[in-house]
């Protein structure tokens, strides 16, 4: 009789343990996900500024198990977890039972309390990526039709957050301007501002000083504002508020503050530990529930050194592999070896032909670090869809001199509002008094 594993998320972790488990004899897995997609979470901020199109990093999650016997993937958004029982119950009440069950639900955006979050534009998933696409075009075409929407902040564009997902999209939005917008929008684009916000004192803190400063020269050079030393205190659907107390009018508040465990992790009557996400042993088994383990974005996964590894697709990718080999061990009665992570570096991708990767303490700018930069990234989509010769092909027209792809609004989604934001009248009504 095949032992059966029940694996909830179908991101690098969940699908990485998946595949691995299902090539094995007498072991049955079931995958179970709120999306019939697989995506290709590092390149979102791609299709948010029209780079890629959303079937480029997404991929039929059946289509993956189709290569295996023993993998049934079924569509439903996990609810409630019973670590006991090993069961994962979906908000339609189907409910998915185990002789094992992996948790890899991954993780969500954190605002950290900030009043009016939900007019914030996070980049987490492929919803994410169309909606920040589609406000980007239509802030564009509003501007079109009256400029006196500039005024309003309809073309400027506040980026929260100078770790690897800020700088990121600053960087890809900065490049669509000038090389999309300039050509679809030419009297527009000119009056086009992307400003970048963070607390710290530096862009991309996990990287070297030099790094910072790379980073920083070419956001700047390809006319992004670097605001250093402040956070946000409040978000509106037409402003944002700052900590030194300035207000900056704009429809688009891109966030990447950080990230906090998926809900799963508090479902599941699991103990959370920092950021929410669930405390692991070194061979993703939960203290106190046999046959439950936790891997990817919601585990803290210990580094052997009083501290965790990083949320980053190449831990996931890796965890799930390694999680699926305790499995085999428990199943044969054997103790699991402790996971031991092959750090591939660090990396962020700033513009074309510009980012910073930090490979075994060796730090690299430029197209050196891209070249490590898709290194790790091809092997991540080979875990995913096995498009490697795509993504090649991709990286050859991202870093060719031809301009990007047209920026196009699919959505259907209504026209923006003009007359929901009360900051308006409130720095109106103090200029009069000025």
């Amino acid at each position: 009789m095949s032992t059966q594993v029940v694996v909830v998320g179908g991101g690098f972790a969940g699908i990485a343990c998946a595949r691995h488990l299902a090539a094995q004899k007498d072991i049955a897995v079931t995958l179970v996900d709120r999306n019939d997609y697989h995506q290709f979470q590092p390149l979102l901020y791609q299709v948010a500024t029209s780079m890629l199109a959303p079937r480029d990093i997404a991929y039929p999650i059946r289509k993956i198990a189709a290569e295996y016997t023993d993998f049934t993937a079924k569509r439903g958004d996990v609810v409630a977890i019973d670590p006991v029982a090993k069961t994962a119950t979906t908000d339609t009440g189907e409910t998915y039972a185990g002789d094992y069950l992996v948790l890899a639900a991954g993780s969500q955006p954190s605002f950290f309390g900030t009043p009016g979050a939900e007019h914030a534009f996070p980049l987490y998933s492929l919803d994410d990526a169309n909606s920040l696409s589609t406000r980007i075009v239509q802030a564009f075409e509003e501007a079109d039709r009256s400029e006196a929407r500039l005024e309003d902040g309809a073309i400027h564009f506040v980026i929260v957050g100078g770790g690897p997902t800020g700088v990121e999209v600053a960087g890809a939005l900065a490049e669509m301007i000038n090389t999309t917008i300039v050509h679809e929008f030419p009297a527009l684009a000119p009056h086009a501002k992307v400003t970048l916000i963070d607390h710290g004192h530096a862009l991309l803190a996990m990287f070297a000083s030099k790094g910072h400063d790379y980073a920083a020269r070419v956001l700047e050079k390809d006319g992004v504002e670097l605001r250093f030393g402040i956070g946000v205190t409040e978000i509106g659907p037409g402003h944002v508020t700052l900590s030194d107390g300035s207000t900056i009018r704009t429809r688009c508040v891109i966030w990447g503050g950080g990230l906090k465990a998926s809900p799963i992790a508090a479902a599941s009557g699991i103990p959370q530990g920092k950021g929410g996400r669930i405390v692991v042993n070194d061979d993703f088994t939960v203290p106190g529930f046999p046959g439950v383990l936790v891997i990817g974005d919601i585990a803290n996964i210990p580094n052997g050194k009083d501290a965790w590894h990083p949320q980053l697709g190449s831990v996931a990718l890796q965890s799930g592999g390694a999680a699926a080999k305790t499995i085999q061990s428990l199943i044969k009665g054997e103790t699991p070896k402790r996971f031991s992570y092959l750090d591939k570096g660090t990396m962020a991708m700033i513009g074309r032909g510009a980012a910073v990767a930090q490979v075994k303490g060796v730090e690299l700018h430029g197209k050196l670090a891209f070249t490590a930069w898709l290194g790790v990234h091809a092997a991540l989509m080979t875990g995913g869809s096995n498009r490697v010769d795509a993504f090649r092909s991709w990286a050859v027209d991202y870093f060719g001199k031809e301009r990007a792809p047209q920026a196009l609004d699919r959505s259907g989604t209504p026209r923006m509002q003009w007359d929901d934001d009360e900051t308006r009248e409130a720095v109106a009504t103090a200029a009069g008094e000025a």
